[in-house]
């Protein structure tokens, strides 16, 4: 891998640490300020929205900005906006506000690192490498941080994760700062995005099974908590077990996604990790005991990694250079809309239907993702080259 990926790989991981410490602190602070769940509830969506909202919008600039200067600005601002909670205080008007600061220029983040990779690696067998790695290093922040996190909360306490994070943000930004220009010189706005997704059938197809796994994804993720108090009659702060076991799967399922690209087709390859992923949900939610669940969040993990790592991968090759970081926050903004739609209807159901049918429900929905997948995404190779491009000056991107 050249230099510039190494800095954003390295940035990366410095500001996932960061930020996997805050997922776990955030919650339990404003539930500490206010006593109400509600509140809590509230802080997770605030994080939904930027992506939701603006997504698309972010994408269309940054489709026409240099992607290095956005993503070192993006991580400050969002140290400055940790910076706020850090300061705060009980204002919890001001905690709320800081999420959705935080979280807006995640929304350009996300999108801006997704089409800077393949500007730096290129599209051939690298990009798929360069994935996974990424995603490897995710894993085990994911797997690491949380428990990290609790520790800090519980002795140094929340200043001290959020002094963290926001040095976190500094020194990523700090590193990207290092990587060469990577100017972008494309026209138009949201609407020639959208439209070419719509137009396009394997985008079009991706958006859609992956929408519709993610929704269920979600769903079971919201319900994970009372399924392990009323289902496995645990403590619910079980839950950080089967998070350590979901991340063990990620780190094994990263680390397998490169070869498995290549022994199937693309189309393939979605669909089946799909329904592996929901015959580990069925085993997940119908467990008799902790050890079990553990298990399946584990079996869960590895598929899972796998599809995700081959569906971003799918974007970077198949979208036009020129339009993919607006093509990258319209998934990303269909990513929150399933997380909100999960997130709400899954409890609202278990009201109508129970706790273990929503649960066995919500696998079968992802068992139809995978069966959408296979309608809706071509088979045949050439639906997933990418057109033809000028090819930059190597003044510009460099080798």
């Amino acid at each position: 891998m050249n230099s510039d990926f190494r800095r954003l790989w390295i940035s990366s991981g410095v500001s996932g640490i960061g930020s996997w410490l805050l997922v776990v602190a955030l919650p339990v602070q404003v539930f500490t300020l206010t006593g109400s769940a509600a509140a809590t509830g509230l802080t997770l969506a605030l994080e939904a929205l930027p992506p939701l909202l603006l997504g698309p919008w972010a994408g269309a600039l940054l489709d026409r900005w240099d992607l290095s200067r956005a993503l070192w600005i993006a991580d400050l601002v969002s140290a400055a906006a940790v910076a706020a909670i850090l300061f705060a205080g009980h204002r919890i008007w001001l905690i709320f506000l800081a999420v959705l600061v935080e979280n807006a220029a995640t929304t350009v983040f996300r999108p801006a690192s997704r089409a800077l990779i393949p500007a730096v690696v290129g599209t051939g067998p690298e990009l798929a490498k360069a994935n996974a790695i990424t995603a490897t290093t995710a894993s085990a922040i994911r797997l690491a941080a949380p428990p990290l996190g609790a520790l800090l909360l519980a002795g140094p306490g929340m200043t001290t994760v959020l002094i963290i994070d926001i040095a976190s943000y500094l020194l990523s930004a700090a590193i990207i700062s290092t990587i060469r220009a990577y100017p972008r010189t494309a026209s138009g706005g949201v609407r020639p995005g959208i439209q070419y997704v719509v137009r396009h059938r394997a985008l079009r197809g991706v958006l859609l099974g992956q929408t519709l796994f993610l929704t269920a994804n979600a769903g079971l993720t919201a319900l994970l908590v009372p399924f392990i108090v009323e289902r496995l009659h645990a403590p619910g702060a079980t839950i950080g077990y089967l998070i350590s076991g979901l991340g063990a799967g990620y780190l094994l399922g990263a680390a397998l996604s490169s070869k498995a690209q290549s022994w199937l087709g693309i189309r393939e390859l979605l669909a089946a990790t799909q329904l592996a992923t929901a015959a580990a949900f069925f085993l997940l939610v119908n467990s008799p005991n902790v050890a079990t669940a553990i298990g399946a969040a584990a079996l869960i993990g590895i598929p899972g990694s796998i599809l995700l790592i081959t569906a971003e991968t799918t974007i970077q090759r198949t979208a036009p250079s020129e339009m993919l970081a607006r093509i990258g926050a319209l998934f990303f903004a269909a990513d929150s809309l399933a997380l909100i739609i999960g997130a709400l209807a899954a409890p609202a159901a278990t009201l109508l239907i129970g706790l273990p049918t929503t649960l066995n429900a919500l696998a079968g929905f992802a068992v139809i993702a995978g069966a959408l997948t296979l309608l809706a995404v071509p088979s045949h190779p050439a639906a997933f080259t990418r057109k033809p491009q000028p090819q930059p000056r190597r003044t510009e991107l460099g080798s």
